[in-house]
């Protein structure tokens, strides 16, 4: 709301037209793609109906822990989501400004109940110790958008020609570049660059779940992410896609592409949504 000749002026929006595509591909170098993706209508998936805003959920989620291991934990991971969404969501999505507040401490609870699933099964089975997955989402209600994060998978939002970086890396290098010990250029080489310290599942039980909240501004993109995609498509390629193409898909088609272009080493995953 800015301030006009001593005022407080509030700027409005018109009701939130969204377009969205989500592609994932096994990339060039990986037998099977260990990622999934999710876009639902929040009114579909919790079975309400909201008149004045629009509602909508993203969710990237990349497995680890081998070919079955990391597709079964990701599936789980997702699969978990959706049944909290139907189940105990509902309470939670009502038409007034605490929304976005609720919603976001509602779904941190439902990552937590995909980390002791994950676990139960890896308790079951033991060939799947260690299976485990990222996972980024991405809740949009109206102008405002609530991101909940775990991993190195990554959101960013493109505005006005700069793309900016929403999430951090739950990595061992980027603990250690925060440290000053590496700088980014070496941790985006450096052989430790893929161990992951805060993961849905793996090897141990508890996460660490990063939240934001930003308003969104007509004309702004979203990019949700797998670092199959970060890892071979430099932040300058991105921007280029977000900015020169206006159709979502198109510019999934072309990061995707850019990717295994680049050598397509692992599973590659991307969302982008256009407000």
């Amino acid at each position: 709301m800015p301030a006009m000749n001593g005022k407080l002026v509030e700027t409005r929006y018109q009701p939130t037209v969204v377009r969205s595509f989500g592609l994932t591909d096994a990339g060039r170098q990986r037998p099977a793609n260990e990622d999934r993706l999710l876009i639902t209508d929040l009114s579909t998936a919790i079975g309400a109906t909201r008149h004045e805003e629009s509602g909508h959920l993203f969710l990237v989620a990349d497995g680890m822990g081998g070919h079955a291991g990391g597709e079964q934990a990701s599936e789980l991971a997702v699969a978990t989501i959706q049944q909290f969404m139907r189940d105990g969501l509902r309470w939670a999505f009502h038409p007034d400004a605490a929304d976005m507040q609720r919603m976001v401490a509602a779904m941190q609870d439902s990552l937590r109940q995909a980390d002791t699933r994950i676990m139960q099964e890896q308790a079951d089975a033991p060939e799947l110790q260690g299976m485990g997955t990222t996972l980024t989402l991405a809740l949009q209600l109206d102008w405002r958008l609530g991101v909940l994060h775990v991993g190195d998978s990554r959101a960013y939002l493109y505005r006005d020609g700069s793309l900016r970086q929403i999430t951090r890396d739950h990595t061992l290098t980027a603990g250690l570049v925060e440290q000053g010990i590496l700088t980014p250029e070496e941790a985006a080489t450096h052989p430790m660059r893929n161990i992951i310290t805060n993961a849905v599942g793996g090897s141990e039980a508890g996460i660490h779940v990063e939240s934001h909240c930003v308003d969104l501004l007509p004309g702004d993109r979203v990019l949700l992410c797998s670092d199959g995609l970060t890892d071979m498509v430099s932040d300058e390629q991105i921007a280029s896609a977000l900015g020169d193409l206006d159709d979502p898909e198109l510019a999934c088609r072309r990061l995707v592409d850019d990717a295994n272009e680049a050598g397509g080493r692992d599973n590659i995953t991307a969302i982008v949504a256009a407000f």
